[in-house]
């Protein structure tokens, strides 16, 4: 076991108090400092104390010391594969009046296998993570962002490879139009994928990033926009629905004689990767282009 210890500062031109303040809404809601929707929101199941436990994606921690305004220690939860402890934690150090030091410091105990996953991956996403983190904090504590942080090729190309992957559901009981859209049906699917926080619930929003697709609208209800085309041997319709918090990408089918059928089987293979790719991509889109958690704090201020 080898430890590796990852430390990141940055000073902000605000009282230790405001910038303490903003710290302890990690975790909360709304939470202005972890960036989301680019990466997985940090949720906690209680609010924010010792004992709290939660996580980001699929690093698992929970509150081993907490100083209001000053200082939060997340302690990593052991898992299986034989991690050894650690923690990562935010301190808050004043420099004067109107001006403070933010420190996050990581320490973990890692295995040769998960040292060098660290060094070829982990540590730069974890790296960008935490700027960015710091810039909202800027952003909310002192209203302007002097040099917002880039993500490198490789962090981006980690973002993408490491994208939410849909899952499988039944077509949702909400999804009036597809469900109306024929008579009767001789294939239906749909695919589902969790809204982050901060991306659109605006229908409208999702039909903007669907216009690349050569798929024409045929109707709107509620949150659901509903696409699709007729041909000789099948028609079919593709529903996208935003509701309770997630977006649902389904299709319904129906054929009219053998030759669709025929169609129909040879497709209904390669069709499942395809609807999953076009949501995961659109997904990430919304995510990407929506304003950042300090943009849509600062907004909802009164």
């Amino acid at each position: 076991m080898h430890t590796v210890r990852d430390v990141h500062t940055r000073t902000i031109q605000a009282p230790a108090e405001a910038v303490g303040a903003l710290i302890d809404r990690l975790g909360g809601e709304p939470d202005p400092l972890f960036p989301t929707p680019v990466w997985p929101p940090l949720r906690l199941d209680r609010p924010l104390g010792v004992g709290a436990d939660g996580g980001h994606g699929c690093v698992r921690y929970h509150v081993a010391a907490y100083e209001p305004g000053r200082r939060i220690r997340f302690a990593f939860t052991p898992d299986p594969s034989g991690d050894g402890p650690g923690y990562h934690e935010f301190t808050v150090h004043p420099l004067g009046a109107d001006r403070c030091r933010v420190e996050h410091v990581l320490e973990s105990r890692l295995p040769l296998a998960r040292r060098i996953v660290w060094h070829l991956a982990v540590h730069a996403v974890h790296g960008t993570v935490v700027e960015e983190l710091f810039d909202n904090l800027e952003r909310a504590a002192t209203g302007s962002l002097r040099t917002p942080v880039r993500r490198s090729p490789r962090v981006r190309l980690l973002n993408r490879l490491l994208w939410d992957r849909p899952t499988a559901v039944a077509l949702p009981e909400a999804a009036l139009l597809a469900r109306g859209a024929f008579p009767g049906t001789d294939f239906q699917d749909a695919w589902q994928l969790a809204l982050r926080p901060g991306m659109p619930r605006e229908p409208e929003a999702w039909e903007r990033a669907l216009r690349a697709a050569p798929i024409p609208v045929l109707a709107r209800r509620g949150g659901e926009i509903l696409l699709g085309k007729d041909a000789g041997h099948l028609d079919f319709r593709a529903s996208l629905l935003v509701a309770d918090d997630r977006v649902t990408l389904g299709t319904v089918v129906r054929t009219h004689h053998l030759g669709g059928r025929l169609y129909l089987a040879a497709v209904r293979r390669i069709h499942p990767l395809m609807v999953r790719a076009v949501l995961r991509r659109v997904h990430r889109a919304m995510a990407l282009a929506a304003p950042g958690a300090a943009e849509r704090w600062q907004h909802a201020a009164p």
